[in-house]
């Protein structure tokens, strides 16, 4: 029941496939930054042909380039947690892809509500578009780079209710240095036990307030969740 965690591979797959080799998990999870110059399934097909479960979350250079978005996004939507939450190695998963960008959302920098929290410019897609030009949209959504930002509704709507085992994100939470207290406050709301992210490139572990174990993954670093850890 281990599930194995694989930071931004960057186009990088040999140690997933290795890993997936030595011994089988129940699940692996994917932490964006794929850099897939062919489909994922074709990418790693002996992990789909052990019949092991993969879900991901999108990274910000997915809107990079249309084919490494298509070769993640398209050919395997089922396993997209951005937002979402599914069940992995005996465990609930919930995922935050992409990245906080300043023309939708960034919650560094900006006004301050009441609360003391950062306000966004934009709160949701369909307010985005309402103010775009038809010429502008991305198969009738918003532009491509936008397909990997984060608004405020994928934090604000999901998993309501919901009590997680594990948030799986692209950005880092606040312990890291260039890390978001937006994440440390979904982790709580969630009662998350652990989080897990990329980008950075840094592997390292950490604590947020309230005991939340934080598990920042290096590029291309494969990560066990050992079962009862």
């Amino acid at each position: 029941m281990s599930i194995l965690f694989y930071g931004d591979p960057h186009g990088e797959w040999r140690p997933l496939l290795a890993a997936c080799s030595d011994r089988r998990p129940s699940a692996v999870v994917l932490l964006g930054d794929c850099d897939l110059s062919r489909p994922l399934r074709e990418t790693i097909a002996p992990v789909f042909a052990g019949g092991i479960r993969v879900l991901w979350i999108p990274g910000n250079h997915e809107s990079d380039d249309h084919a490494w978005h298509a070769n993640l996004f398209d050919d395997h939507t089922a396993g997209n947690i951005h937002a979402r939450w599914d069940h992995a190695g005996g465990r609930i998963v919930g995922g935050l892809g992409g990245v906080f960008r300043g023309q939708v959302w960034y919650p560094l920098k900006g006004p301050r509500d009441d609360a003391g929290e950062p306000e966004p410019r934009i709160r949701s897609r369909a307010e985005y578009l309402r103010a775009l030009r038809p010429q502008e949209r991305w198969r009738k959504g918003v532009p491509f780079r936008h397909t990997t930002t984060i608004f405020p509704e994928d934090v604000e709507a999901a998993f309501d209710g919901i009590r997680l085992d594990v948030l799986v994100t692209h950005e880092a939470p606040s312990c890291h240095q260039h890390g978001f207290g937006a994440i440390d406050r979904l982790a709580e709301r969630t009662r998350a036990r652990l989080v897990v992210h990329g980008h950075h490139h840094r592997s390292y572990e950490d604590e947020l307030p309230g005991g939340v174990r934080v598990r920042g993954l290096g590029r291309a670093e494969p990560w066990w969740l050992e079962e009862g850890a």
